[in-house]
């Protein structure tokens, strides 16, 4: 005998004249997802937050004089449940997705960072909110999260010649006693992830550590432990950039402080949340690049702007 599947069902009449309760009560319809099972009838998934945001649109329904039903429906064929999952084909909406990601994808070498990043951002809220109403995910979201992700490879290139690109594994937690007195190796004439990680490294992992700094290096060819580059032991992962891989891999995310100076580089390195200190870091961070040639007096110099940044930091957290 076939599976009894069970839905949510949300039947309703609102006054014709009242335009504006209308409109609110579609959106709010439209942002949950519900499928339109005819004019006035629309179904959920029978789920526990489903039945509360249907029973809201209820409330909101009556109180404008309308009148609102929340009732169970239930599927007892293949054929009856077949009819209400095909009410939540998402397929329409993630081809348009993925056309408009091919389409920015072609006009990359025209359009700016800025406007590229915005984009980009926009294109992703648009995808979580998709994926926030498949409640039946299959194969045309994870052509959407490709095509995505290719699009975030190439404006990273575009805009950051030279990063590395970001991986999926997870991230292991290491003991720092076994990183001590080590040699660890970077790209030649490092920018703030590579600047911070350094930093980090000589403060909270290594003391000892000593840096080498190469023009294209490659893991199989390195005589240390590579940072910042790909392939290299610690490089970005997921969404984190360097510095914050090493901050997860050595169990130092509990430092308040840490966490900021993250979120600082984070959003210098590859965009994210504002940061109020962060233009004039990059202010003067810029100022030394000009400055200073050899990348070890570079670092050295630097090293005491992330000293102040993390002290200043501090002061914040223990400030009443």
């Amino acid at each position: 005998m076939q599976e009894q599947t069970h839905w949510l069902t949300l039947i309703l009449s609102l006054p014709t004249r009242n335009t504006a309760a209308r409109m609110r009560v579609w959106r709010t319809l439209k942002s949950l997802g519900c499928g339109i099972l005819r004019d006035g009838v629309y179904v959920l998934p029978a789920t526990a937050s489903g039945e509360q945001a249907l029973l809201n649109v209820a409330k909101d329904v009556t109180e404008v004089h309308g009148s609102a039903q929340v009732l169970e429906l239930v599927c007892r064929s293949e054929a009856q449940t077949k009819q209400i999952m095909a009410l939540f084909d998402r397929s329409h909406d993630y081809a348009a997705l993925v056309k408009s990601i091919h389409q920015t994808k072609k006009k990359t070498a025209t359009l700016s960072a800025a406007v590229l990043r915005r984009t980009l951002h926009q294109l992703s809220r648009r995808l979580t909110v998709l994926r926030a109403i498949d409640f039946f995910p299959g194969a045309a979201g994870e052509q959407v999260e490709v095509a995505l992700t290719d699009l975030e490879t190439t404006l990273q290139a575009r805009v950051s010649p030279g990063e590395p690109l970001a991986t999926r594994r997870a991230i292991q937690q290491l003991d720092k006693q076994h990183y001590q007195h080590q040699t660890w190796v970077t790209r030649k004439r490092p920018w703030v992830d590579r600047l911070a990680s350094a930093w980090l490294i000589c403060r909270f992992i290594d003391p000892h550590a000593q840096f080498v700094w190469h023009d294209h290096p490659q893991s199989s060819q390195v005589n240390g432990i590579g940072f910042d580059f790909n392939g290299a032991t610690f490089t970005h992962i997921g969404h984190r950039v360097t510095f914050e891989v090493l901050l997860a891999a050595f169990a130092l995310e509990g430092d308040p402080a840490l966490t900021l100076i993250g979120n600082l580089v984070h959003l210098l390195d590859v965009g994210g949340i504002p940061v109020i200190e962060a233009k004039g870091v990059e202010a003067i961070l810029r100022g030394l690049k000009e400055k200073f040639s050899d990348d070890d007096r570079f670092l050295a110099q630097s090293c005491a702007v992330f000293d102040s940044l993390y002290t200043a930091y501090r002061t914040e957290e223990t400030e009443p």
